[in-house]
Formats: structure tokens, C-alpha cells, sequence
């Protein structure tokens, strides 16, 4: 990428001189990016590069920082007279008024944008809004305002965990702390936050950060006790784009949850980050901006799939493998009763749309296809269908298994080609392509998927389910780490003996036919007595999924071969010698 060198202008506003930096075609949709404290407008020179070869990007000083001026004492800073400059370089970069600019703010550039959106001075002037890690002043004292109001524990845990992130706010009411960044405390914040990741290593302090700093402390004592005393109804009609990092050492998610009072036209987006997401994501924060202007200028009514699913009242999105019986039914079930909506896939396509319809009783959303998971295009096919039709997946449940049981040595090339296509490629597969869509798209997702106790547990009598099983639980462990940094969650669901439809499929190998269907009948009445119903490994996947467990044994004898191999490997060898198949 080439960077687009910025052609800089002046705007005066209350007497202050205000640098503005415009960059891409002025005939394009402009988007004006405001800045948060202390930054200067440099904070968004990633973001703007990116979306310049398709926007008239602008982005500027606000007053109190960078090259602007600075106003005379804290009642220059008031959010007012921030909206007035707001509103002063937008005539200037667009003095159509029939055209409207798509306007993005950061921290208190956000602040600014929700105040600019909600009072007169841009009314009719904004087309779309992306707000990042910065709510309004008056909706913040609101939200306060109804946990109080209503003190349950949940509520009151929301405003422990926000008090302890916001605790720098007192701080910036002392007066001592304009000389901390006056006499060198800026670069040493700095350096700080590079060193906690909230900043890209080896970026450098601007150079007017220490001036900055201390200016910019009046944003707070002008504005946020005035604010938090008397709150005003402050409600807009302009498309909103929430952008929420999860790893927000400052505003915490919950602290957005009654943005949709305030903003009905809401699009929210719940990303893995920290606070400073124009330095630490460019790449993902110019293409949700993008995605949200580009929508607004079509000027369709209906939202494409990729935003839908950001409504607040949207569902989530769920792919089940191996959907049309067993745990793989019960697990869409599960979804469907939580009110996601479920794409059940099936080699028997009749089963997955049995699965679908039972979804739909059940008040859900649901669609099925048939799909034959060792199938590399046909599973690309899928991915690119629930991509179209859905804007992509928030969960993948790869759990299209078979069985197999008897001797290695009497275990054929096709027996391995068979199981190793479903049971090991079906889930590559399935993680490859799905998690893939998730990293592009950028605002997270959970991967599931079901191995067994089989992949900690050898035996002689199931070596190639074994091992199937154990890559699975491996590959999960591997990818897990590979996509911790972008948000994507990673489960190994490990069951034990589980009474599903599996054992009446499971191929014995090295024996007639009639042995075959007479080792699959006992087998399946071994099953029958043990009575685990695959709808209580169901749960397990759910629960894997919101708390974003790693590995989940499911039964009582899987927890127990998982401790074993653990604590006592030599045991568990020893055990491995015994052939469950010569018991049946």
C-alpha cells in the first residue's frame, strides 16, 4: 500500500486555528475521522492511507492539540464549542450541504461525534456514525443513573468493573497532573503503554504529546462532572456503528449496552482489541468503516447480510457438521433454543433437514445442506453459502464423525482413506475455511471441535479412530494458539461413551459380515445401558463455547483417561492392552 500524502488546510473556529489534513478524490463520499486524548489527528494516518483510494478522507487537530491552537483556560474546551470546530471544517471540506459526510470518532473524538449527532449545530449533515470506545458524556451518566436505580448484582458489578477502569478520570481533575506531563511524564505514558501492548511496539510519542497532555486534561474538567450532574436526553436518528474491543482497559462493553435508547438505528460490533484499535487493527477498522459508508450510500433499505448480524436483536450464527443425528442434532437443538441461527450440514441431506425443521419448531431460524465433509469443495461451497446468505459464521461445530474398531494390522488403506476423510479432513476442513472467514472479518468467533476420549486413551481395539481423534484434539490445541490474538476461541470436545447412532455405523474390521452386524447390535445395547444421551454433550458444547474452554472431557470415564494420562501415562499403556472389542 502506497501512502496518500495529505493536503493541509486551515479552518477558524472561535478564534482558534484548526489543522486539517484531507486525503483521496474530493468528488468521493467524505469521512471525517476525529481523534481521541491525547492523540493528534497522526493517530489515524493507518486508517486514512486505507480508505483514501475510495473516500475524501479528512482528519484534523482538535483545538488543544497537534498544530492547532489552543484556547485561553478549561472553558475553551467545552463539548459545545468541540462540536462548533466539528461542524466549522465540515462546511469547509464539504460545502454541499446536500451532501452528507460519514463521520468515525475514537475516545473523545467519539465522544465529540455523539455529541455532534444528538445536538443542532450538525443536524442533517452527518449520513453515518462510527463510534469507537468512546460513548456520549449524558449517556454514560444515564447508564449509571439505572444500575443505581435498579442495584441487582449484575448491575452493580458492571459499575465496580467500569469505576476500576475509569479510576484515571479523578486523577485528571488534580491539579498536579498537568505538571506530570509537563515535566516528562508524557513520553514515559507512552512508553507504558507500548510496553502493555495498547500501542504498537516501536511507535514513538508525537512530539507535541507533553503539550497535548496537559491541554487536553480540560477536556475532562469542562465536561464530564458538568455531564454526569445533569444529563440530557440526547437521541439521534443517524445510522450508528458501535466498534466495541473486548480488551478495553478503559470503557468496558458493558458500558454500550443502552446505546439502542439512545441510537434505534444501531449496528453493533464486538471485536477482539484493546483501546487503540486505529493503530493496533487498521486493516479491519477501514473495512467496517467502509462497510457501513458504502451501505449508507447505496441507499438500500434492507441491511446486506455481512451487517445484520450486528443488529442488537440479531442471532447468532451457528454451523453444525454432522447435524442430521446424534450429538450433532442435539448440539443445533441447543443453539436453536438459545435462539441462534442454525445451519445444520449432513452427508444425509434428509436428516439435516429434519434437523432444521426441528429447529424451526423450536422458534429458531434454520437452513440445512448436504454436505459431505471430506469433500474440500463442497465444504468451500458451504463456507461461500453461509458467507452470502449470512455474513458468515459466529460459530462452527465440526462434528461429522465415523467409527472404526478392530487391529491396526487388519486395518486396510481404504479403512484408513475412509476414516482419516471424515474424521480428520472433515475438520480441517471446516476450521480452515470457517476460521478463515472469521480472522478476515475480524470481530472474533469459537471453533468446536468433537473429538473424543479415544484421543487420550489408547487402545488396541480402536487404533484408527484413536488416532483420528487424537489429530483433531491436537490440530485444536494448535489453532487455539494460532488465533488467540484475533479473538477466535478454539474448543476440543472430548466425549466418552455416548449412546448416538455412531455405534450401529462403526465398522469392525477383519471380521465377516454377520460378525460386523452382530459386534454393531452389541455394541449399540453396551451403549443403550451405559445412557448418556448425546443431548448432555450438547450442553458441553455450549458451555465450551461461552467460556471459551479449551478442551472438555464429557463423562465420567473421559475425565478419567484425561487425568490418567496425565498423572499415571504407564497405567494408562498398560490399560491400553485390553481389547474392548474381545468383550463384545
Amino acid at each position: 500500500m502506497t501512502a496518500t500524502a495529505p493536503t493541509r488546510r486551515w479552518v477558524t473556529s472561535h478564534d482558534v486555528d484548526l489543522a486539517v489534513d484531507e486525503r483521496g478524490p474530493s468528488d468521493a463520499p467524505t469521512v471525517v475521522l476525529v481523534h481521541g486524548y491525547p492523540d493528534t489527528s497522526a493517530v489515524w494516518a493507518p486508517v486514512a492511507e486505507r480508505l483514501a483510494d475510495r473516500y475524501h478522507v479528512v482528519t484534523y487537530d482538535v483545538r488543544g492539540a497537534g498544530a492547532s491552537g489552543a484556547p485561553e483556560g478549561r472553558g475553551g474546551y467545552t463539548l459545545d464549542l468541540l462540536v462548533d470546530d466539528l461542524a466549522a471544517v465540515v462546511d469547509a471540506v464539504s460545502p454541499d450541504r446536500e451532501r452528507k459526510v460519514h463521520l468515525v470518532g475514537h475516545d473523545w473524538g467519539s465522544i465529540q461525534g455523539w455529541e455532534a449527532v444528538t445536538t443542532e449545530p450538525l443536524a442533517g449533515r452527518v449520513a453515518s456514525y462510527t463510534s469507537i470506545s468512546g460513548p456520549g458524556l449524558d449517556h454514560v451518566a444515564h447508564w449509571v443513573r439505572a444500575r443505581l436505580h435498579r442495584p441487582t448484582p449484575r448491575h452493580l458489578g458492571q459499575l465496580l468493573r467500569q469505576g476500576m477502569r475509569s479510576w484515571y478520570i479523578g486523577a485528571f481533575h488534580l491539579p498536579g497532573t498537568t505538571l506530570v506531563w509537563r515535566a516528562g511524564g508524557a513520553r514515559h505514558i507512552h512508553h507504558t503503554l507500548v510496553r502493555l501492548g495498547e500501542l504498537p511496539k516501536g511507535s514513538e510519542p508525537a512530539a507535541t504529546l507533553a503539550r497535548d497532555g496537559a491541554l487536553g486534561l480540560n477536556l475532562y474538567r469542562a465536561n464530564v462532572l458538568r455531564r454526569a450532574t445533569r444529563p440530557a436526553e440526547r437521541r439521534t436518528d443517524v445510522p450508528v456503528q458501535l466498534i466495541v474491543p473486548d480488551g478495553d482497559r478503559y470503557v468496558t462493553p458493558a458500558l454500550l449496552d443502552d446505546t439502542a435508547r439512545w441510537a434505534p438505528n444501531l449496528w453493533r460490533r464486538d471485536v477482539p482489541g484493546r483501546h487503540w484499535l486505529p493503530r493496533t487493527a487498521p486493516d479491519h477498522l477501514a473495512a467496517w468503516i467502509a462497510e457501513l459508508v458504502d451501505h449508507v450510500e447505496s441507499g438500500e433499505a434492507t441491511d446486506p447480510p455481512s451487517l445484520r448480524r450486528l443488529r442488537a436483536d440479531a442471532a447468532p450464527v451457528v454451523v453444525v457438521t454432522g447435524a442430521g443425528s446424534g450429538i450433532g442434532r442435539q448440539t443445533a437443538l441447543s443453539f436453536a433454543e438459545r435462539g441462534a441461527t442454525v445451519i445444520a450440514a449432513d452427508i444425509d441431506g434428509d436428516a439435516a433437514a429434519r434437523t432444521a425443521l426441528l429447529c424451526r419448531d423450536l422458534g429458531a431460524a434454520a437452513v440445512y445442506h448436504q454436505v459431505d465433509v471430506g469433500d474440500a469443495d463442497a465444504m468451500e461451497a458451504l463456507a461461500k453459502s453461509v458467507e452470502q446468505d449470512h455474513g458468515g459464521t459466529d460459530v462452527v461445530v465440526n462434528n461429522a464423525g465415523i467409527g472404526m474398531a478392530g487391529p491396526m494390522l487388519d486395518t486396510t488403506a481404504n479403512d484408513w482413506e475412509r476414516i482419516l476423510r471424515v474424521n480428520l479432513w472433515g475438520v480441517i476442513h471446516g476450521s480452515r475455511l470457517f476460521g478463515r472467514q472469521m480472522a478476515a472479518r475480524g470481530d472474533g468467533g469459537h471453533i468446536v471441535n468433537v473429538a473424543s476420549a479415544a484421543a487420550f486413551t489408547p487402545s488396541r481395539g480402536y487404533p484408527a479412530y484413536a488416532t483420528t481423534k487424537a489429530a483433531v484434539l491436537m490440530l485444536s490445541e494448535c489453532l487455539r494458539a494460532e488465533l488467540s490474538g484475533v479473538g477466535i476461541g478454539v474448543s476440543a470436545i472430548c466425549p466418552g461413551i455416548v449412546n448416538t447412532g455412531i455405534v450401529t455405523t462403526t465398522r469392525f474390521v477383519g471380521v465377516t459380515d454377520g460378525e460386523q452386524a452382530r459386534r454393531q447390535q452389541a455394541t449399540k445395547r453396551l451403549y443403550s445401558l451405559r445412557g448418556y444421551g448425546p443431548e448432555r454433550v450438547a450442553e458441553a458444547i455450549v458451555r465450551a463455547v461461552d467460556r471459551d474452554k479449551p478442551v472438555v472431557p464429557v463423562t465420567i470415564e473421559a475425565r478419567f483417561g484425561r487425568a490418567l494420562s496425565r498423572l499415571s501415562p504407564r497405567l494408562s499403556r498398560r490399560l491400553a492392552r485390553l481389547d474392548p472389542t474381545g468383550r463384545i
